[in-house]
């Protein structure tokens, strides 16, 4: 057992100048938010904990140490979640001397949240902090995925030092790891290594350009629900609508988009922890970025209280909950078994595993009329790969 209180600096910002909503309407009305008269106690009646960790070290983006509290400013001006979410602000995590002892204590904290069933959602920081999202999972999942909204693969062809564009290296070189799959969702091809791009083709990585995301965006949503991690660049986001970052680029998701990207991922069945990275309020425009980066944070948590938590009831043979399809198609033993959600009009695909019970991966409705046309859905094709030895 750890006492947060060791690990945690009470949150302390300054108020806004103008405030559109006051009182009972705004974001920490029906929130605990951990200050210097309100220490943090008892943690069994909340869901989820936001941290923010201003550590810019072992990146070029430094002052993205700053972004934690310019999210939180704006966060704190934003309307409350509707209902009872549940949510603590457990504040700022006390560097450590080094980098690596900020890695370590983060992924104390992130593991003992995971045990007692609080969902963390991470303010950065830069990128180089993932690898604590590894260190944690790999204690409670046997194979993680791992989903990045980021214009770029951070993974390096050449040794060096761990920094946020290589911390790919650090997961998929560590032989404790359960790392599984990585999923990418917006990465734009010229910012890339080829190189980078076919060792992930090669590992039945599941990669995703911007222009194809952007074209039909919804088709993310099954990609999000079936991520353990969810990371989120702030760079992949157009630096029209997000410039305080240090790698902006001129394309990239619009505002809205990444806010819906936000969402899907709050909704999720799977997922169990959930970062926001690179915010650098010393780069900003009129708290453009950090106003952004604060909706995305409020979609998601508005997104996971509202969650209906179907995957457990998948294979339970609630026929009453799910509706089965069966779906002949050319070279196939066996028919092709697509689960839809009565509640949420979600699908799902059976995949065939080792063991008596078949396992479920989300997928769209254009993967069952894809079947119905004797198509093989891409993600069903991955799946099935990533079983073999």
């Amino acid at each position: 057992m750890i006492n947060l209180n060791d690990y945690f600096d009470p949150v302390s910002i300054d108020g806004p100048d103008f405030e559109h909503l006051t009182g009972p309407a705004i974001f920490p009305h029906n929130i605990f938010v951990h200050t210097e008269s309100s220490r943090i106690g008892d943690l069994k009646k909340f869901r989820m904990a936001i941290i923010g960790v201003p550590e810019g070290r072992n990146s070029p983006n430094s002052g993205s140490a700053k972004g934690p509290d310019a999210i939180r400013k704006q966060l704190y001006q934003l309307s409350k979640i509707p209902g009872r979410p549940g949510i603590i602000d457990l504040g700022n995590m006390k560097q450590g001397i080094s980098f690596r002892d900020t890695i370590a204590g983060l992924s104390d904290i992130l593991s003992f949240l995971l045990h007692e069933k609080i969902f963390p959602v991470i303010l950065g920081g830069s990128s180089a902090l993932v690898p604590a999202f590894v260190r944690a999972l790999s204690k409670f999942t046997e194979g993680y995925t791992l989903a990045a909204v980021d214009p770029r693969i951070d993974y390096s062809n050449e040794r060096k030092e761990p920094d946020s564009y290589n911390y790919l290296n650090t997961i998929m070189g560590n032989g404790k790891s359960r790392f599984r799959h990585y999923i990418n969702i917006g990465y734009q091809t010229y910012l890339n290594d080829q190189q980078v791009i076919n060792r992930f083709i090669k590992r039945r990585s599941e990669l995703n350009r911007i222009g194809d995301v952007r074209q039909t965006i919804s088709l993310t949503e099954p990609l999000l629900r079936d991520s353990d991690a969810v990371v989120f660049d702030i760079c992949s986001v157009r630096q029209s609508d997000a410039p305080g970052t240090y790698s902006p680029s001129p394309n990239g998701f619009y505002g809205e988009e990444i806010c819906l990207l936000a969402r899907y991922a709050g909704i999720s069945d799977n997922i169990k922890l959930f970062g926001l990275f690179e915010v650098n309020p010393e780069l900003d425009i009129r708290n453009q970025t950090s106003g952004l980066a604060a909706q995305i944070i409020w979609l998601f948590l508005e997104g996971f209280a509202q969650k209906q938590n179907e995957s457990p009831a998948l294979a339970s043979g609630n026929s009453g909950r799910f509706v089965r399809h069966y779906v002949r198609l050319t070279g196939l033993n066996d028919d092709l078994v697509f689960l839809k959600s009565n509640l949420t009009d979600r699908w799902w695909m059976e995949v065939p595993s080792g063991s008596l019970k078949p396992s479920f991966i989300a997928c769209s409705y254009d993967d069952y009329l894809r079947a119905g046309r004797n198509e093989l859905p891409d993600r069903w094709v991955k799946a099935m790969e990533r079983e073999k030895p």
